[in-house]
């Protein structure tokens, strides 16, 4: 599926896009369940104030409608290009990941990235407590995205390896303090694409939902890829970030062979 560029774009960016990855029967079919749940389930948390991004279609989130996307589609296939055929987990939840139009007059903010598994107190996960439960997000578009301020998937491309880099130097224990606010390689990429379009970004790769300066709601579903042995590796892939990517390590292996022979 990936040719070798385009496995070196992601081992240098920290993502890839994936045109088209999705049929479109299950865009509609997936677009349609989630507007179904707002209408008649509408929110389903008693803390709003502090999960309301995560609070719709919760009834939906294991349905095949929603993890098909993933199992039985070429996102699959493409993770398993990059992490290794037959060690990436099935897909059993998904978040509905809406960003509803905010900004009406005045300016867009610009977005600020974050790492996830990072405790704020008010995510769920005490201040200071940190985790890396998984080894790359998967987003997929359910509408278009046709240009920037839509709500888009937003990544900082290198930041995954300058961070690696961080950590290295000062150890993956400064993640109790938050996210780490350093100069970053390149400014932030607000990843515009249309219906049934996939995005694979490695888990240390700097993100967020971006503004919604639209008339649209921004439809997309994530969920966080996880190697088989994610769990045992756990926080070792903070300085070590192609510990699971099989793929991706047996490109540089075979490119750094290459070069070796021309010298």
């Amino acid at each position: 599926m990936f040719t070798n560029s385009q496995i070196e774009s992601f081992y240098e960016e920290g993502y890839i896009q994936i045109r088209g990855a999705v049929p479109k029967v299950m865009v509609d079919a997936a677009r349609k369940a989630i507007n179904r749940s707002i209408g008649a389930v509408g929110l389903g948390t008693d803390d709003l104030e502090n999960f309301k991004v995560g609070s719709y279609c919760d009834e939906l989130k294991s349905d095949p409608v929603m993890t098909d996307l993933y199992n039985r589609t070429p996102v699959m296939t493409a993770a398993e290009q990059l992490i290794g055929k037959g060690k990436v987990l099935p897909v059993w939840n998904v978040q509905m990941a809406m960003r509803f139009p905010t900004i009406i007059d005045e300016d867009v903010p610009e977005p600020r990235g974050h790492l996830d598994g990072l405790g704020s107190g008010r995510n769920g996960q005490a201040k200071g407590q940190y985790s890396r439960g998984f080894t790359a997000f998967a987003v997929i578009y359910l509408a278009d995205v046709p240009d920037i301020n839509y709500g888009n998937f937003t990544v900082w491309p290198k930041s995954h390896r300058l961070l690696e880099g961080h950590f290295k130097m000062n150890g993956h224990e400064v993640l109790t303090d938050g996210t780490p606010r350093v100069d970053l390689p390149e400014p932030p990429v607000q990843v515009t694409g249309e219906a049934g379009d996939a995005v694979i970004a490695h888990h240390q790769i700097l993100h967020t939902g971006g503004p919604n300066a639209s008339a649209d709601i921004r439809y997309a579903v994530i969920t966080r890829l996880k190697h088989v042995e994610c769990d045992g590796v756990g926080k070792d892939a903070y300085t070590d970030i192609w510990r699971e990517w099989d793929g991706v390590r047996e490109f540089i292996m075979k490119s750094d062979a290459s070069v070796g022979s021309e010298e």
